[in-house]
């Protein structure tokens, strides 16, 4: 059902140049306000409220062009027009079973006296929790091709508030948080991935918290033909002011449009409490329907993977050693096999035996294709072909093995950032895919890319993910793509986008530093913002160095086994990994019980509990079932979190099985440690929860049949 109610206001006869606004512009939808103004230097500003509380005071707005005629300078307001809308939609997979789109529409038409001819509007959506806005170019005789040179969108913050943030690197997201205040943002510590970014440079989704109790969060949706948005921080007046990738011409060149078209949209999601963040589906209804005309051959689904063991070093990626060979022109055949290759026909099916058994409908394979020995040397543009199998990797006998046994296998194809060299190749390596029965694929961009100079972030890559994202749902594959830039919702328009990277995953705890415990808490209000993460979860065997003394010593993950369980619920995510190997769930079935159970698609979703950097207690309604999954984490400290059971089906008698942290459980000194109960509930029953230092709690509830 969708209803509009359409108001047109113009100030001054038509579009002329000395129209200027009677009073400043309005919008509002329950505790959200909106202002616009024209300022009598004739800048543009908006600014938000939230009840009496200030969001966003009046900050500026504009773009400035390459050639000089941008929309930063004095301009006219000639004219608005406001709408009502109020509609409900379905998503093909998700969270919850239908989504409400309800908004006041806002648009603002500007014009420009110094470059008569040339015309911008600004459109705001106002929600009840939060404002979305974007430039508009229209169809326009002066204005057609053109070059974004700096967009000078402000959010001017009230307060000194304490930011969850990570540092602006425009080729990556893989950092763990920092939580300061945005005063300390310059010198909070920053641990450099692969360059140094700018300190005072800050990634989106931004997560805020006031002193007077407002959460906010800033990030962007729909970033399609345009660079990512990135936030310079000023840490004496708290304004965050927006920076977008620059392109590889080194001219400053941000992106080059032609009218009509528009920018992403910027959003500000904004709430009294934290559950209400994570439950907000304003980034989601900024975003187009879906694209894909028919989707029932998209499947959310879990998976296992030859991949884990490779971090903890017991296999390798590449096949042969060949650190004395030359590689162009290689025949594989003739090279003898390294014995550490993981990606061979016997262990493949090893994999698929267990997904087989513990009803795991995908098996993931890396390492499968020729080039590894030498794919980290980013300078090369062609590495890889995605069609050419290692010897040890029997493409046919694989494929028929697992058609067998009712699993499907998942592609890889790791670009190695040579992107050109992709694009080439991925007619082919489509075809290849479907050929061998393989309907999902996870892409990855690890290194510089190439062509040199562009950015992982900048819009020639983020029209890269899209062309991909739209190329795959043409051969119906699904696809979640690694080292990409972080979503921006773009999982409504093209749902065969399963999921993202694009941040810290799990796999550092392998070989680095590791997450925190209070990584998992932080990311559903940060990356998770803008769609889904393929983070791995599910490692059972804690201690890396069980499985290779020499090279794991002292490496663990930061989280208890039980917290490991959680994740599956707390952590969204059509496609879900069961992420250690076969043998480490062998000895603990019992656990791996609830990753076999728990589903990936949802008809509802319940945040019960959370608090950014310190705890999450989320529960989930499986997708056509009345059972339920609920997951609880906590950061390094020990919690103990009640639960009222009131979402369950008033009448109902439920068993729930409680997936808790054993005694003596501690992330550091007995991750290990777990402990698993029983017993009847209903929609008036309680839990208690106990959750130890970097621990968690997994429950499922099915009802108890009469």
């Amino acid at each position: 059902m969708k209803r509009i109610l359409l108001v047109v206001g113009l100030f001054g006869a038509g579009y002329c140049a000395q129209a200027q606004p009677a009073a400043p512009l309005k919008a509002r939808l329950d505790k959200v306000a909106l202002t616009v103004a024209l300022g009598a230097d004739g800048r543009p500003t908006y600014a938000v409220a939230y009840g009496p509380k200030t969001v966003v005071q009046p900050s500026r707005l504009g773009l400035s062009f390459a050639d000089g005629k941008g929309f930063d300078g004095p301009l006219v307001l000639a004219g608005s027009e406001t709408k009502d809308v109020d509609e409900t939609w379905t998503p093909v997979w998700g969270e919850v079973k239908t989504i409400r789109n309800h908004y006041q529409q806002l648009t603002v038409h500007l014009r420009q006296p110094a470059a008569p001819g040339r015309t911008l509007d600004v459109v705001f959506r106002v929600f009840a929790d939060g404002v979305g806005f974007r430039y508009e170019f229209p169809r326009q005789p002066r204005l057609q091709y053109f070059t974004v040179q700096d967009e000078h969108t402000e959010f001017n913050l009230p307060a000194n508030h304490k930011a969850f943030w990570i540092p602006g690197d425009y080729d990556s997201n893989e950092y763990a948080y920092t939580t300061s205040r945005l005063s300390e943002v310059n010198t909070a510590p920053i641990e450099a991935i692969q360059q140094k970014a700018d300190p005072k440079r800050v990634q989106t989704p931004l997560m805020l918290k006031s002193d007077d109790g407002l959460y906010i969060n800033i990030h962007e949706a729909a970033l399609v033909n345009y660079p990512a948005m990135f936030l310079n921080v000023d840490t004496k007046t708290f304004s965050l002011s927006s920076q977008l990738v620059p392109d590889a011409t080194g001219t400053g060149a941000k992106a080059y449009l032609q009218a009509p078209e528009h920018t992403p949209w910027r959003t500000i999601v904004v709430a009294d409490n934290a559950p209400a963040v994570l439950a907000s589906k304003l980034i989601l209804n900024l975003n187009e329907p879906s694209k894909v005309a028919e989707t029932g051959w998209i499947q959310p689904q879990k998976f296992v993977g030859v991949w884990w063991e490779m971090h903890v070093n017991r296999a390798s990626w590449n096949y042969a050693d060949t650190s004395n060979i030359k590689l162009a022109g290689t025949n594989w055949k003739t090279l003898k096999n390294n014995g550490h290759h993981g990606a061979n026909t016997a262990n493949v099916k090893r994999y698929i035996d267990f997904a087989a058994a513990h009803h795991i409908p995908g098996v993931l394979v890396e390492g499968w294709n020729v080039g590894w020995e030498d794919w980290a040397n980013n300078w090369k543009e062609e590495v890889f072909d995605f069609v050419t199998p290692y010897p040890d990797f029997d493409v046919d006998e694989l494929q028929r093995y697992a058609a067998g046994k009712g699993v499907k296998l998942i592609m890889h194809h790791e670009t190695s950032s040579s992107v050109t060299n992709y694009e080439r190749r991925q007619d082919a390596a489509y075809r290849f895919m479907k050929q061998h029965g393989y309907d999902a694929v996870k892409t990855g961009y690890v290194g510089r890319i190439i062509p040199r100079g562009e950015h992982h972030d900048g819009q020639w890559m983020v029209n890269h993910y899209v062309h991909t994202a739209q190329l795959t749902a043409a051969s119906r594959i699904m696809v979640d793509m690694h080292e990409s830039v972080r979503p921006t919702g773009l999982h409504r328009t093209y749902p065969n986008w399963l999921a993202n990277e694009a941040a810290r995953g799990n796999e550092f705890n392998a070989w680095s530093s590791g997450n925190p415990p209070e990584h998992e808490t932080i990311l559903p209000f940060t990356r998770l913002m803008g769609g889904p993460m393929d983070y791995t979860p599910g490692i059972f065997q804690i201690k890396l160095d069980d499985w290779n003394p020499a090279r794991n010593q002292g490496k663990q993950v930061h989280t208890t086994l039980a917290k490991q369980l959680a994740l599956y619920v707390t952590m969204y995510s059509p496609l879900q990994m069961a992420a250690d190997l076969p043998e480490a769930y062998n000895k603990h079935l019992d656990a791996f019980q609830f990753i076999e159970d728990v589903a990936v698609d949802w008809d509802d979703t319940r945040i019960l509990a959370a608090e950014p950097g310190d705890y999450l207690t989320t529960v989930r309604k499986a997708k056509g079932k009345d059972e339920w999954y609920l997951g609880s984490i906590t950061d390094e400290n020990a919690r103990q979190q009640p639960i009222k059971l009131d979402f369950l089906t008033p009448g109902q008698r439920y068993e729930a099985i409680i997936y808790a942290d054993g005694p003596g459980a501690d992330w550091q000194k007995n991750p290990m440690a777990y402990r698993i109960t029983k017993q009847v509930v209903t929609s008036k029953s309680m839990l208690k929860l106990q959750l130890a230092p970097g621990g968690g709690a997994a429950v499922s509830f099915k009802p108890v049949r009469k």
